[in-house]
C-alpha cells in the first residue's frame, strides 16, 4: 500500500517516490503527498516528474473502492511512466493550501451549528455544508462567529481515537450520512482548539489565522430540515 505522507504533514509540496503499478485505472507509487477525493474534499492535482525531466501532469487523485489502491490519475494523453521509475511527485500546492482554509472552515461552522451534518462538500472558492435543521441561523451574526474564531488563531491538533473510544462517544461524529472508517484500530482526529472536536481525514491548516477572512454565501433550504450554508474564501 501507499504510504501516504500527507495524514501527518499536510504541508509537504513534493517528495520522492518510485512507481509501484501503472494499469489504466491510474498511477500508483510507494509513497505520496497526493490527497485523494474523500470526505468532501477534492483529491490533489500537480504532476510527477521523471528523472530525465520529463514531466506527467496529474489531474486527479482517487482511491480504489475495492482494494484501496491510491492512484494518481494523469492528465488525459499524458504519456505513461513504467514500474520501477523514480519520480518527483509535486501537488498544486496554491490549490491544496485553499482547500486546507475551506475545511478548516466548515470544521468552525460546524461548530456553530446545532445540528446534523447531510452532507457537505470542500472546494477552491466555494464550500458548503448541509444541516438537520428547521430554521437557518441568522446569516450575518454566524459570519462575524466564524471570522471571530479565524482572527483568534486557533492551533489545529491532528489526533487519533481508537475504534473502540469512537464507539462509546457516538456524539464525535456529526454527519449523518457517512461514519468514519473503522476496522483499523485508530480513527484519525481533528481538533480546533477549544472550537471543534472529530473524526477527520482531510488536509488542514496549522491555525485558524490562516484561513483569512470568509463570507457566507447563500443559505439555502433544501427540505424541511434541511438548510445549506455556502462558505466562500475573502482574498486579500
Amino acid at each position: 500500500m501507499t504510504e501516504e505522507l500527507f495524514r501527518e504533514d499536510a504541508y509537504l509540496k513534493r517528495c520522492e517516490a518510485v512507481i509501484t503499478a501503472v494499469d489504466e485505472r491510474g498511477i500508483q507509487l510507494d509513497r505520496t503527498i497526493f490527497y485523494p477525493t474523500g470526505g468532501g474534499q477534492p483529491g490533489d492535482t500537480g504532476r510527477l516528474v521523471l528523472s530525465d525531466g520529463s514531466e506527467i501532469p496529474i489531474a486527479n487523485t482517487l482511491k480504489d473502492r475495492d482494494d484501496g489502491a491510491l492512484l494518481h490519475i494523469p492528465q488525459e494523453g499524458a504519456p505513461l511512466p513504467t514500474t520501477g521509475q523514480y519520480v518527483t511527485a509535486e501537488i498544486d500546492w496554491e490549490r491544496r493550501h485553499r482547500l486546507m482554509r475551506m475545511h478548516t472552515t466548515l470544521h468552525i461552522l460546524c461548530s456553530l451549528v446545532d445540528g446534523a451534518v447531510t452532507g457537505g462538500s470542500v472546494g477552491v472558492d466555494s464550500s458548503r455544508l448541509d444541516f438537520d435543521i428547521p430554521e437557518a441561523p441568522d446569516k450575518a451574526d454566524l459570519e462575524t462567529r466564524i471570522n471571530q474564531i479565524i482572527a483568534e488563531g486557533h492551533g489545529i491538533e491532528i489526533g487519533s481515537i481508537t475504534d473502540e473510544q469512537l464507539q462509546a462517544n457516538p456524539d464525535l461524529v456529526r454527519t449523518m450520512s457517512v461514519s468514519p472508517p473503522t476496522g483499523a484500530g485508530q480513527v484519525r482526529t481533528v481538533r480546533v482548539a477549544g472550537v471543534d472536536y472529530q473524526p477527520c481525514g482531510g488536509t488542514h491548516v496549522r491555525s485558524t489565522g490562516e484561513i483569512g477572512p470568509i463570507r457566507i454565501g447563500k443559505i439555502e433550504k433544501k427540505g424541511r430540515l434541511n438548510r445549506r450554508i455556502n462558505i466562500h474564501l475573502v482574498d486579500e
